[in-house]
């Protein structure tokens, strides 16, 4: 099985990629963006920004706001709702809606991947399979179709899980 960060062939499973883009390269993104729209970097901003970006996980609204007021007590809900709908209008987050139906955010990547949640802890498992991705293209030319685009999520009890089960 290829190691985290080799490129998935054929019928192998690649998790846990480290992104290719930095937190700081993603910062200076967030703020050419900014200009664009005619708005400022604003201290608040910019702590919600970089904590999302360093952390490099799915997290929700809640976990999020946990983070920051560790480094900026006085950052309230209203300002990290305002600062997810704006870095999802830079095109630099995917807002996600797992079975539980919290929405979770992730940076932007630059390459496709799915998920794998586990019903007992939360655990999200990002992955890549070009044999998945494959038959997706395969069942799309069989119904005569074209992608354009697709999400995966599949669940069930992660390997942790399972081990403090003695499963």
């Amino acid at each position: 099985m290829p190691r985290p960060g080799e490129t998935a062939s054929a019928g192998h499973t690649v998790i846990d990629r480290k992104p290719a883009i930095s937190a700081e390269e993603r910062m200076h993104v967030f703020h050419v963006r900014l200009k664009e729209r005619g708005l400022k970097s604003t201290g608040q901003r910019d702590d919600i920004a970089r904590v999302f970006f360093e952390l490099g996980h799915h997290i929700s609204a809640e976990e999020l706001h946990a983070k920051v007021k560790q480094i900026n007590p006085h950052v309230g809900y209203a300002t990290i709702y305002r600062t997810l709908r704006l870095l999802k209008e830079c095109a630099l987050l995917y807002e996600r809606h797992f079975d539980e139906g919290q929405a979770r955010y992730e940076a932007v990547g630059e390459r496709h991947h799915d998920h794998f949640i586990c019903e007992r802890c939360g655990r999200i498992i990002e992955f890549e399979n070009a044999a998945i991705e494959r038959m997706q293209n395969i069942v799309a030319r069989d119904l005569g179709v074209t992608l354009t685009r697709h999400k995966m999520e599949l669940y069930g009890i992660c390997s942790d899980c399972h081990a403090q089960q003695g499963m």
